[in-house]
């Protein structure tokens, strides 16, 4: 019996020995005592081929059988190479957890398990998460290490083309068609391209700025990351390890032109995705790129992966009378600094990330800045606070730290973060006392769940303060609410008091349109219409139609930070990878929802 023992390894292995019997076992009888009646199973492809979650342990047994007996999982096992079985706190339960290994008929995959006693059981210890991803496909594993190329087809053929040659006739397409074509050349394009590299899968990242990094490099003069140096990195190459705790835009930039270099993936900058249709019959799509020569290429891949971002469009609301304004407007992906701007007067619309970062930027070239808050704003202290969802990154490797995020089901991570922001809360409550005396109106995220699940349902509604809050709540930087605006004017925007707050600037930090915007514009309304919405929940537990198949067969987005992007492009592309070997259907199929 598990709870017999005090050697939480031994709990650990007789667990998944009992696991694996049971699967194998043609009724579920042998199931039932493994899960906690408060249960969650998260699969990440491994067994259901899906990324999905199911709650609890009567819907777990009902489910899981049916795509054991498909998959074919065993040789259950504790990973020696991974972290040892450990107590550990999880959204405020204390739990074993232990990082084990397994193999389905397609692969190979890891997993995580975390037992905890059930009262009414007599203690005795279950399974209260599950995790089960897929980490490779057999027969198709990456080339690293003692497996990598050895790269002797040019090096010793003297006669033959060498690298380079190779890598210009390789990134041309002069005679073929990628099977992937990746739009956009941030993180979220680099990681895909990255690992369906690996995989051998070929595929080409178009970007419409004319260097790589350009997308981070053209931000405003004094961005920086907010979350540190640590959760951050690309697949394959991570960071140096005497890189700064928050990265500068530019040095990000330019190991983003680096890692393309070093990773040998083929990038056409310069060139804009102007749209494209899908033709069911022969599952390829006819896409047309516009290159900055004004030439154009008609190509035919199998995959377009979106990777623009979690939103598409800057978003201009219809501000009333600003056209009537008779300085100059702009929104907040074109401004870059402040030092044009010093000795005259700036209104910045919006009390995000980037609306306080520019404030502030203007603030300290000199220029009088006014903050105008649309809505109520979570606000945290970029330190400790904001940096407390990253905790665990601070010891242990990337790979068990990320395995343990991507662990977590939608219920308990919300969980840890409201235990997280009451947390935060208690840290920053002389900032938030000062600033509500100032008048900003404060928020929390829905059900007090914090920054990072305003970002995963909405992209913004955060800030991380880096001195801005505190000008702010001194009265270096002046606070209006853009609801005692009547309107503007040529002076700037008239109260509706009549006074007029008078300014040459105004930044529009209104955020982006959501990604399904950008889905009709470039496919049109129908595929739109078919995709349905992008990011955010809606009534399930994952994030929507993001890193897996989409009801548009041959369409896949990815979006969200470094380490979002990191984690979820191995899944993403080994679902492509599975479709074009014939191990999944391109198309998804219906889905249950087990929420």
């Amino acid at each position: 019996m598990l709870d017999k023992t005090d050697d939480i390894s031994v709990a650990a292995d007789n667990w998944l020995v009992q696991f694996e019997d049971a699967l194998a076992s043609p009724d579920d009888v042998l199931l039932k005592p493994l899960f906690h009646p408060d249960s969650y199973w998260r699969d990440v492809l491994a067994l259901s081929w899906n990324i999905q979650t199911v709650n609890r342990a009567f819907a777990i047994i009902e489910e899981l059988p049916a795509h054991a007996r498909r998959s074919a999982p065993h040789d259950f096992r504790i990973d020696a190479e991974r972290a040892a079985p450990r107590r550990v706190t999880r959204a405020g339960t204390h739990a074993i957890e232990a990082i084990f290994k397994f193999e389905t008929a397609v692969g190979r995959g890891h997993g995580i398990v975390r037992l905890i006693p059930d009262a009414a059981d007599d203690d005795r210890l279950k399974a209260w998460t599950l995790l089960t991803a897929l980490e490779e496909l057999k027969g198709f594993e990456e080339q690293q290490g003692h497996t990598r190329p050895r790269g002797q087809s040019y090096s010793r053929d003297f006669r033959g083309p060498n690298w380079l040659d190779l890598r210009k006739a390789s990134a041309e397409y002069a005679d073929r068609n990628p099977d992937v074509l990746v739009v956009g050349g941030g993180q979220a394009g680099l990681a895909i391209a990255a690992r369906l590299q690996q995989l051998k899968i070929d595929a080409l990242i178009v970007d419409r700025e004319a260097r790589v990094g350009d997308n981070w490099r053209k931000r405003y003069h004094a961005l920086t990351l907010h979350n540190q140096v640590q959760v951050n990195h690309l697949p394959y190459m991570p960071f140096p390890p005497n890189w700064p705790t928050y990265i500068p835009k530019d040095k990000l930039a330019n190991w983003f032109e680096a890692y393309v270099d070093a990773m040998e993936l083929n990038f056409w900058t310069g060139t804009e995705f102007v749209g494209g249709s899908y033709d069911d019959a022969t599952g390829r799509w006819t896409v047309e790129l516009r290159r900055a020569d004004g030439t154009t290429r008609t190509m035919q891949p199998r995959h377009v992966v979106m990777a623009t971002g979690v939103s598409g469009i800057p978003n201009l609301p219809d501000i009333p009378g600003l056209k009537d304004f008779g300085g100059k407007v702009m929104h907040s992906s074109r401004y870059e600094d402040g030092e044009n701007w010093t000795g005259k007067r700036a209104l910045v619309i919006g009390t995000g990330n980037s609306g306080h970062d520019i404030a502030q930027d203007l603030h300290s070239s000199g220029a009088e800045v006014t903050l105008v808050q649309r809505s109520s704003t979570l606000i945290t202290n970029i330190e400790p606070s904001a940096q407390l969802a990253y905790a665990a990154y601070n010891e242990g490797t990337l790979e068990d730290n990320d395995l343990i995020a991507t662990s977590m089901p939608l219920v308990l991570a919300k969980r840890s973060h409201v235990l997280m922001t009451e947390q935060s809360k208690e840290l920053d409550k002389p900032l938030l006392d000062g600033l509500a005396r100032k008048g900003f109106k404060l928020d929390f995220g829905d059900g007090g769940t914090g920054w990072q699940f305003k970002y995963l349902t909405r992209g913004g509604g955060y800030y991380f303060n880096v001195g801005c809050s505190d000008l702010v709540a001194s009265g270096a930087v002046a606070l209006r609410q853009f609801a005692d605006i009547d309107t503007f004017v040529s002076e700037g925007a008239r109260l509706k008091n009549g006074e007029i707050v008078a300014a040459d600037l105004i930044v529009l930090a209104t955020g982006y349109r959501p990604q399904e915007e950008l889905v009709k514009k470039l496919f049109g309304e129908a595929m739109a219409a078919r995709v349905g919405p992008i990011w955010g929940f809606g009534d399930g537990q994952e994030l929507r139609n993001m890193y897996t198949r989409t009801p548009q067969p041959g369409l896949w987005f990815i979006a969200g930070s470094l380490a979002q992007c990191r984690i979820n492009s191995r899944y993403l592309a080994l679902q492509i990878k599975a479709i074009e070997e014939g191990l999944l259907p391109r198309d998804v199929g219906p889905r249950a929802d087990f929420s």
